[in-house]
């Protein structure tokens, strides 16, 4: 029973969002093993490496940007649940008191 503590429902994720988060990683990637498919001196080595790299730093840069969005999520719904007791005098999780 949520009593007026409304939950957000996520927004449609965009074709450009799908393709920054997980689509230029994957090509990033794909251009890696082909530099060192293509050149087997140290240079090919060392830009494989720099690639899967830059390619780890976007997935890992994705993934902590949307850490630290869900805990502006958890913050909003601590507000509401506030809201809601300076409002009713208990929260919406508890069930009410019989008078």
């Amino acid at each position: 029973m949520n009593d007026g503590v409304t939950d957000p429902t996520p927004a449609p994720r965009s074709p450009a969002l799908i393709a920054v988060r997980y689509v230029l990683p994957a090509v990033v990637v794909l251009a890696a093993l082909l530099v060192l498919i293509l050149d087997h001196s140290i240079d090919g080595v060392e830009g494989f490496a720099m690639l899967v790299g830059a390619a780890g730093a976007t997935l890992l840069l994705n993934i902590l940007y949307r850490v630290g969005v869900s805990g502006d999520v958890d913050r909003d719904h601590e507000a509401q649940a506030r809201d809601y007791f300076d409002e009713h005098g208990r929260w919406p999780d508890e069930e009410p008191q019989p008078r």
